[in-house]
């Protein structure tokens, strides 16, 4: 909340005694920029306990049973320091070794590491191994996972680019989507998907290679702008090995036979072009023949998914969180007294989750994932060395 810390309990007072002088709660609110439940805390505050409840209270747990023992800390650190190369997980044998009885989980070791400046920044790897889905080799019914690629570009007869985005299912090998769009942008790929999903139903996982706008090789765990909203809808983000499109090779076949079958020659322009990979995606589903599918159509082993695209967006279950914050354009996200920290711009407009594991040490949270931690004195976002579940 925005009070000034130097003068926090004289604006309180004010703000009671002008509350208690008749004013309406909403304006003072707005006045003193917080909020009515803030300005209604201060208030019972002071009902309770008069002026001594408008002083600052403590935010440190009621108990510190799950607090890293001084002795502990400086055990890690003489560890740290003796092998300067090892990260948390092997710090953490090391401890179970020489016999320490209560070891601290790995999130735990790795942010006293970086309380202390000991961890050293590295370069953030190309795809993070969470998404990662090697050899992926059956599915077991329609809409469990979809994948979806752009087959490489073309100019039409006009010399217009060309670019086919296309989402099959697995499983079926129905073809969902085939769009000749202009470029790779992301907003067309996020208003295709929105549109295969209204129509569709939305799949369980989806499978992608690295690059963009499927992900963000740069940006914090791989995670670009549609990778951020799957998971948001509750959609699994998978990811073939970077030089590896055999992993998804059902795909890569289909694309050939499109290849073959709408691009030789090309049309005039992208609505002509249009119109021929129509024709395809109702030929290729409900007329050509299958050998995966004993010479079956994929429409006849698809169905609809029964999972229907939310007409809002769900709200990430946070009870057992300390704090919530949407984050801003750009990727900035505000901690507290004003001052933020950088998440990237891939979250932009999503809801985040904060607990504060040890003083002024906060842990980020992004739906079922937990992403890394900042530090109040630097606000320095500090990411995880891999993506992790949260507990909720």
């Amino acid at each position: 909340m925005p009070w000034k810390v130097s003068v926090a309990v004289d604006q309180r007072k004010g703000f009671i005694l002008r509350l208690k002088a008749g004013e309406r709660m909403s304006e003072l609110c707005r006045e003193y920029g917080i909020s009515p439940k803030t300005g209604y805390k201060f208030l019972k505050r002071y009902e309770d306990s008069g002026e001594s409840g408008l002083l600052d209270k403590s935010r440190a747990p009621l108990t510190q049973a799950a607090r890293t023992p001084e002795r502990l800390e400086e055990k890690i650190l003489a560890f740290k320091d003796r092998y300067p190369t090892w990260g948390a997980r092997k710090l953490s044998e090391l401890l179970s070794r020489n016999g320490e009885a209560s070891v601290p989980t790995i999130n735990t070791i790795h942010r006293i590491l970086a309380k202390h400046g000991r961890v050293e920044h590295k370069k953030r790897r190309v795809a993070n191994p969470a998404f990662r889905s090697k050899n992926i080799q059956s599915s077991k019914e329609a809409n469990e996972l979809w994948c979806m690629d752009f087959k490489g570009q073309f100019k039409t007869q006009n010399n217009q680019l060309c670019y086919p985005l296309t989402i099959t299912d697995h499983f079926s090998r129905y073809l969902l989507t085939c769009e000749g769009l202009e470029d790779t942008r992301s907003l067309p790929v996020e208003k295709a998907l929105d549109r295969a999903f209204r129509e569709y139903g939305m799949p369980l996982g989806i499978l992608s290679d690295n690059g963009c706008p499927f992900g963000a090789p740069k940006a914090l765990f791989g995670l670009s702008r549609i990778s951020v909203q799957l998971i948001r809808l509750g959609i699994k983000v998978l990811r073939i090995e970077p030089g590896h499109p055999e992993q998804n090779g059902r795909h890569e076949r289909m694309h050939l036979t499109l290849k073959r079958s709408t691009t030789r020659p090309a049309s005039h322009n992208l609505l002509q072009q249009q119109e021929r990979f129509d024709d395809f995606q109702n030929e290729y589903n409900n007329e050509r023949p299958h050998e995966a599918l004993a010479m079956k159509t994929p429409a006849s082993a698809w169905h609809r998914s029964h999972r229907e695209m939310p007409s809002t967006l769900p709200t990430p279950d946070y009870k057992m969180k300390d704090l919530v914050r949407n984050v801003y354009e750009g990727g900035g996200v505000l901690l507290k007294n004003r001052k933020k920290f950088a998440l990237g711009a891939a979250f932009t407009g999503q809801p985040i989750a904060l607990t504060e594991e040890d003083d002024g040490i906060w842990k980020v949270s992004f739906m079922q994932y937990d992403l890394g931690y900042v530090d109040e004195k630097t606000y320095k976002f500090e990411p995880m060395d891999e993506l992790t579940l949260s507990p909720m």
